[in-house]
């Protein structure tokens, strides 16, 4: 029996999510994929958020998106930030999942289509030093570079930086998440030539109001930076004041 054949006998292929035995490698079982919210179909070209209606081909946008002022051209997301999407993205974030940032970042890829091209620049959504120190780990640069590996584009996982500590955002309404992010991330100064004119993919693990993204891409784009846009593995759905 060959190595792998062997090893796939001590340690079967199990989901993603229950941990049930599956088939294959880095998969879902049945129940936990239908309970993971794809997306799929028309969707919102700056922030991905799935749209009612058919896809014709044209840069449809979602009420949110008609309202504020992106400074990021196009945006996609892997799946909605509930059912098993949130279990997983909360795995990954704070369960030590580490594992998982493969598979994630493979399904990143795949919704990230439409925005990947030669020489896009793929970068992520930064972690202030003293959270990262805490967390151990920044899950959006686990996903940046698995989504990088994926697509075969160039990773650049210190582009951005914090430069204060911000406070945590669950809770705040829109307007206080704008503010508090205004101005805390800067692309890191050894890299800014290296951006000059380049196109940014900015990675994140969840979107809702999209005040981080803003601040970074703000930073690219003050930068130097030809164009950025976004790719979350996770969208959290519209509600009131959020």
């Amino acid at each position: 029996m060959g190595l792998q054949a062997l090893l796939r006998v001590i340690y079967p292929p199990r989901c993603l999510s229950c941990e049930t035995l599956t088939l294959d490698d880095y998969s879902l079982c049945g129940p936990c994929w239908r309970d993971t919210p794809f997306i799929a179909g028309l969707v919102c070209d700056k922030c991905g958020i799935p749209l009612p209606g058919e896809d014709e081909g044209q840069a449809d946008l979602c009420d949110d998106c008609l309202r504020i002022a992106r400074p990021w051209s196009r945006g996609r997301a892997a799946f909605l930030y509930e059912g098993n999407g949130r279990a997983m993205v909360l795995a990954l974030k704070h369960g030590d999942r580490l594992e998982l940032a493969r598979p994630l970042g493979a399904w990143l890829a795949r919704a990230a289509a439409p925005l990947l091209a030669e020489g896009v620049l793929v970068a992520p959504v930064p972690l202030h030093r003293l959270r990262l120190l805490r967390r151990r780990y920044n899950q959006a640069a686990l996903l940046s570079a698995a989504l990088a590996r994926e697509a075969g584009l160039a990773h650049l996982p210190d582009l951005l930086v914090r430069t204060r500590r911000t406070r945590v955002q669950d809770g705040a309404d829109r307007e206080a998440r704008f503010l508090n992010l205004s101005g805390a991330i800067a692309v890191a100064p050894r890299h800014r030539d290296r951006i000059a004119g380049r196109q940014v993919l900015l990675v994140d693990d969840v979107m809702t109001s999209g005040a981080t993204l803003a601040a970074a891409a703000d930073a690219c784009l003050a930068a130097g930076a030809g164009e950025v846009s976004v790719a979350v593995l996770a969208r959290v759905p519209h509600r009131a004041g959020v």
